[in-house]
């Protein structure tokens, strides 16, 4: 959890939308079934530079940029080194090796309209995994709380090519969205994103507890079918309710 979500604006849209830097160059896809290893759009705050990435004391732009879904550490000697890392825990990330530094200076923001999660069932005398979509009750798009790096493959040329990729931050799930699954992407309100993108601020810590009950009764549940299951789908029907499932959306709130 989180291993799949859907993102249908373009970095063009949200560059507009939060006057940022489209620096995706066309590499980042949108689409309704966006799983790991896939390049995907991310949110950072960055120093205009020339050379090098971060300048002390340049302006700082905010940036969409295009980033391997599945984080490489710095250190890593290959991308098969180690467990694909899509996924960190916002409980660890200040602590474990592979997050850390990414944590410490290096985070990003990853816009979804809403992610899948599978809830254990029993369909006759075999299990099965219900799928279900998340999205807030308005509509609007949310943001989960990530972290990247920039890795240079040591056996490459030495063109100075670097790959960024990311892993999304989770959380321990609230309300009725722990019915579903244990955990869920950690996502942050507007008013806390300066916070977390500042290139010069300290680790923001604060911003990694749960966001409780609120967000919960925020988010429309709804099952879905199993379409989402096979990567090679992807379209609007992926998140349509099943026909006689509830939807979810019969309470709305604001997050």
């Amino acid at each position: 959890m989180c291993g799949r979500y859907a993102v249908t604006a373009d970095p063009a849209t949200l560059a507009e939308e939060l006057d940022a830097l489209d620096e995706t160059e066309g590499a980042a896809r949108t689409g309704y079934n966006i799983a790991p290893t896939t390049e995907i759009a991310a949110v950072v705050d960055r120093h205009d530079h020339s050379g090098g990435d971060d300048n002390a004391g340049a302006a700082v732009r905010r940036r969409i940029r295009a980033m391997r879904w599945g984080l490489v550490p710095a250190w890593a000697k290959d991308l098969q080194s180690g467990p694909l890392l899509f996924n960190a825990r916002s409980e660890t990330v200040a602590t474990k090796p592979a997050f850390r530094t990414s944590y410490a200076r290096h985070r990003c923001l990853v816009p979804m309209d809403g992610w899948y999660e599978w809830m254990p069932a029993t369909s006759g005398s075999r299990p099965a995994k219900i799928p279900y979509f998340m999205s807030r009750h308005d509509g609007e798009r949310l943001y989960a709380a990530s972290i990247w790096s920039a890795w240079k493959n040591p056996k490459g040329p030495g063109d100075g090519t670097t790959m960024l990729s990311c892993s999304i931050l989770t959380t321990a799930a609230v309300g009725d969205l722990a019915a579903i699954h244990d955990r869920m992407p950690l996502m942050l309100h507007a008013r806390q994103w300066d916070q977390w993108l500042d290139p010069d601020g300290g680790p923001p810590d604060a911003l990694l507890e749960s966001p409780g009950e609120a967000f919960a009764s925020a988010i429309a549940i709804r099952e879905v079918r199993p379409l989402v299951n096979s990567v090679r789908n992807d379209g609007p029907e992926l998140v349509e309710p099943v026909p006689g499932a509830s939807d979810g959306d019969d309470a709305p709130a604001l997050f």
